[in-house]
């Protein structure tokens, strides 16, 4: 958590293709930070296609009201596949963070002014037995490596915010969550 009497102000964008999750993600975060009685905009952007294109949400976390939700220079991002991480790596405030799905990015970033952790999330999702947890790993590294919400918060918008059609992955998802934490803790 955010040591007391600094300001909150998070501007994180969750990206990849359609289907890997990134706006579940996002809302995920969304939900847990209403939840900690945060000021939050969670916006989705996605391409036409169903499955397969763009699909990326911006989500930003503060303790103040939010002025606009546009997000030009993020301070975190999650990259999921290889456009998003050419898309947003250069976008990252310096400072930022930057968490790359290694199992599918196998380039490094070039930029020493942010701090990048590299997850294998793919993988550790199909360790897992299910390739479409990768998303919610991912999302565990970035609140361990931020710090902004605990990750209870984010476990908690799990029990309240899975969908029905989903209830049976709620523990794998915890799980999940708790695997990526290990790379933000790094």
């Amino acid at each position: 958590m955010q040591e007391a009497g600094r300001k909150i102000q998070e501007e994180i964008i969750i990206s990849g293709f359609g289907g890997q999750g990134a706006l579940f993600a996002g809302q995920l975060l969304a939900y847990a930070a209403m939840d900690q009685d945060l000021h939050v905009t969670w916006i989705p952007s996605y391409g036409p296609e169903m499955r397969g294109g763009k699909a990326r949400c911006t989500v930003v976390i503060s303790d103040e009201e939010i002025g606009s939700p546009l997000v030009r220079r993020p301070s975190a991002a999650i990259v999921l596949n290889i456009p998003s991480m050419e898309a947003f790596e250069p976008a990252v405030k310096p400072g930022g963070v930057l968490v790359v799905n290694s199992s599918l990015i196998p380039q490094k970033s070039e930029r020493d002014d942010i701090r990048v952790i590299y997850v294998p999330a793919s993988d550790i999702a199909s360790d897992m037995g299910n390739i479409r947890l990768a998303n919610v790993v991912c999302l565990g590294a970035l609140v361990q490596a931020l710090g902004v919400l605990p990750l209870e918060a984010i476990e908690k918008a799990l029990d309240e915010h899975l969908p029905e059609r989903h209830r049976e992955l709620l523990e794998l998802n915890k799980e999940a969550l708790r695997r990526g934490a290990e790379y933000g803790e790094r």
